[in-house]
């Protein structure tokens, strides 16, 4: 089995390559759209900035936008945000377009600091998705975030409380995004990561 990590020059591309190792696929992290195109799934990584992302994204868009179609995708953490259509991040910029949502901005609140760092739990939206299989109701996943995704209630997979409750996994047929980190949430990530390697 084989993944594609998609490498735009945004991401931990070599801790979620050890994450997908890990979980028993084989994992490659790659720029050539020839080579994601191969893939049997896809992951879209990243950390920064929603505008850097999707400019450093953009010679990679239309390979991206067609193969989702075909083979799964997880996008993780910026990944997941620049799935939607639109971010508020530093002015208002447009995403992939690949599943209806749009990314905001975390309001401070008394008590409550941003960016969102650290473990959080998560509550499920679809409970039966393969996804979420042996994953329990409340399991703790790990975020580092300032901005969270808002989409309607039929793609939120799952729902995390930070001030506001957001969007904290979403899918659209074969395409998902995770907020948090997998790669770094332990033994409740590793089997995230192996639910999609089994859906590829």
């Amino acid at each position: 089995m084989k993944i594609a990590i998609i490498d735009y020059g945004l991401g931990n591309l070599r801790s979620v390559y050890r994450g997908i190792e890990k979980a028993g696929a084989r994992p490659i992290i790659t720029h050539d759209p020839g080579e994601i195109r191969s893939a049997d799934g896809i992951i879209l990584p990243g950390v920064g900035a929603f505008s850097e992302g999707m400019c450093r994204l953009s010679p990679l868009r239309q390979c991206l936008l067609s193969d989702a179609k075909d083979v799964p995708l997880l996008g993780i953490c910026l990944g997941m945000q620049m799935l939607m259509d639109e971010s508020e991040e530093h002015g208002n910029h447009r995403g992939l377009s690949l599943i209806p949502g749009h990314v905001r901005k975390f309001e401070p609140q008394p008590g409550m600091k941003v960016p969102h760092m650290g473990w959080n739990t998560l509550h499920h939206a679809m409970p039966d998705d393969p996804l979420l299989s042996g994953i329990d109701e409340g399991s703790y996943v790990y975020f580092v975030h300032s901005y969270y995704v808002d989409c309607p209630a039929e793609y939120q997979l799952c729902e995390t409380t930070y001030g506001v409750s957001y969007s904290s996994a979403v899918k659209k047929d074969r395409i998902y995004g995770v907020q948090f980190h997998p790669e770094k949430s332990g033994e409740t990530g590793l089997l995230l990561l192996k639910n999609f390697i089994g859906i590829c």
